[in-house]
């Protein structure tokens, strides 16, 4: 007799999801108070990064930095970084002191709570489908990193990927190119373990974070954009250690 199917899945498994739900239901919904008196985003990042280490220490993920000297306090910058998991933000949240909104699918605006929690924070939606309307969203980054002085994350590969590093789009770079600020590379090695793509199921373990070298964009032309994301893929290729792995961009 073949035993029910939850009887396979480790109790670690059932306790994460419950205490990842919880937690973010709590530290949202403070962050949607706070958002009544805060019209920077900058209290509700605070809010959002404790968030994130509730979710590391619930999941049970040790998170090993590297080149986190890199980043100047009070800095302005375009950070990237590969896209392996749903994981990835609770990764880098954390472990990046300065400011930094994400330039996120505007799809996940019209989701109920999370849609006001990120428009009262500051982020951006894209419309990726639209080339206009996403080229608006890119200037309005722009903009909010020139005149806010924080940073822009965003994932350049723009899906998540199995492992394989996908060619990047020039959304990061027309960006960095526009608000004259430096762009980080970052590599993230171990998500997949964590949360694979098509799996619902967070398991515990190591992930190393790996912050390669600012690339300046000072002066640099819009035109030479294409040129400088094949540059990023370089280098977040080399930052992963798979070349072996990593598409032709």
């Amino acid at each position: 007799m073949s035993r029910p199917l939850f009887l396979e899945i480790p109790h670690c498994y059932l306790l994460k999801g419950p205490g990842i739900f919880l937690a973010t239901a709590l530290m949202g919904s403070i962050s949607m108070v706070v958002s009544m008196f805060s019209s920077t985003g900058r209290t509700q990042h605070k809010v959002a990064r404790a968030w994130a280490r509730m979710l590391l220490r619930v999941a049970g993920v040790k998170v090993i930095v590297e080149g986190l000297e890199k980043i100047a306090p009070g800095g302005s910058y375009v950070f990237i970084a590969n896209h392996r998991s749903y994981f990835d933000v609770p990764v880098i949240l954390p472990h990046i002191s300065v400011q930094f909104r994400f330039l996120a699918n505007q799809d996940l605006f019209r989701v109920p709570f999370l849609g006001y929690h990120l428009s009262r924070a500051g982020h951006v939606p894209v419309n990726a489908d639209n080339p206009r309307e996403a080229l608006k969203s890119m200037s309005e980054a722009g903009r909010i990193i020139q005149e806010r002085g924080v940073s822009i994350l965003l994932f350049p590969e723009a899906e998540r990927t199995d492992g394989r590093l996908l060619p990047f789009k020039d959304g990061a770079a027309y960006i960095a190119i526009k608000a004259g600020v430096p762009i980080v590379p970052i590599g993230l090695i171990g998500l997949r373990e964590i949360l694979p793509v098509g799996s619902s199921l967070v398991r515990g373990g190591t992930v190393r974070m790996r912050i390669g070298d600012p690339i300046p964009t000072l002066d640099l032309p819009l035109s030479e954009r294409t040129a400088l994301s094949r540059l990023l893929h370089q280098r977040v290729g080399e930052l992963i250690e798979e070349r072996e792995e990593v598409a032709v961009a």
